[in-house]
């Protein structure tokens, strides 16, 4: 009987890599995740994964890492809207990228899965991106999407010389084991909390975590070398998806729309108190805001057509993520 395959996960300790992880076992495949010393396993508990300890930056840990893998999903990535230094995530994202695809490449890897972000595609103006939407990195608004930029310039330009890179865009994906939480768990917990008065005129293009995590496995079977796949589900503006979440939950959703001119004050203040006294991430950056202005609107009918991708409602999936947040305590039990 033969072994089963054996893929290397970056990041499997991650919103997205532990959703990923769960897709291979359930497969039937072995998995090793690539997690720093000390970093937080929680979303991975319980899972038969095998750890391989050490740095995307560190070439020889990656190169034990990738030893005997037929696949490798390099999910990890430093994603965070606001950052006092932006060096360390360049360092991760750019540098780590180009550390993972050259290594697994050498190494005579099958298929390198490379996630990337909608952050680093087009969008036209009042329209719906797609992966050949014209975009240059002037383009992008703050390190987080410009390093992810980078590091998916590295990946096409990896395949053309040769390296069996796929990759793949995930929107904004949401669920169960947001630990941190991201960016957009962190919306649906404020609201849970009520610490959401009032919202901006945008649009996010919302997924299932675990179709997200599925439309990976897809990628590596039977996407095309070189190419890249938006992993999305639905057009929602942020009105639209708090409308969802008070159905869900049974709060009311907040009905004051901010102008764009106080939301930006606002966030400039938050950043010069966090810069300056609390070290800490602050309630809205400037980033956030300046993202805010065009509504991130996505298709993903490319993946639909060559890998079979069917993302369900996300309804389900938000619905999921708040049963979660309320389970942990990061957000209250009861209106």
């Amino acid at each position: 009987m033969a072994m089963p395959r054996l893929a290397l996960v970056t990041g499997g300790n991650g919103f997205v890599g532990c959703h990923v992880v769960r897709a291979l076992l359930e497969r039937g495949d072995r998995v090793r995740v690539l997690i720093r010393q000390g970093s937080d396993r929680a979303a991975l508990e319980g899972l038969e994964v095998e750890f391989a300890a050490g740095d995307l930056r560190d070439r020889e840990a990656v190169q034990r890492a990738v030893a005997g893998c037929h696949e490798v999903y390099h999910v990890a990535a430093d994603y965070r809207l606001w950052v006092p230094d932006p060096a360390p995530m360049y360092a991760a994202n750019v540098e780590g990228t180009r550390n993972i695809i050259e290594t697994a490449h050498r190494a005579g890897v099958e298929r390198i899965v490379h996630t990337s972000t909608v952050g680093a595609l087009g969008i036209p103006h009042g329209g719906i991106g797609t992966e050949d939407t014209p975009v240059s990195i002037d383009d992008m608004v703050g390190p987080y999407k410009r390093s992810k930029f980078m590091a998916e310039q590295i990946a096409i330009e990896a395949a053309k010389n040769g390296a069996p890179v796929v990759i793949v865009n995930p929107s904004t994906p949401v669920g169960p084991l947001d630990l941190k939480p991201t960016p957009t768990g962190r919306i649906i917990v404020d609201f849970l909390n009520r610490r959401m008065p009032a919202y901006v005129d945008t649009g996010l293009n919302l997924v299932d975590v675990a179709d997200c995590a599925r439309g990976h496995l897809l990628a590596a079977e039977r996407g095309r070398i070189g190419e890249k796949y938006i992993l999305g589900g639905q057009n929602l503006t942020l009105k639209e998806m708090l409308e969802n979440l008070a159905i869900i939950s049974g709060l009311p959703a907040p009905r004051v729309r901010l102008p764009y001119a106080i939301a930006f004050g606002f966030a400039l203040g938050a950043e010069a108190v966090a810069r300056v006294l609390t070290r800490r991430p602050p309630r809205a950056s400037v980033t956030e805001v300046r993202m805010s202005r065009k509504h991130m609107f996505f298709d993903s009918s490319k993946a639909a057509r060559e890998l079979g991708y069917s993302p369900k409602p996300v309804e389900g999936a938000l619905a999921a993520a708040v049963e979660f947040f309320r389970r942990t305590g990061a957000a209250r039990t009861a209106a």
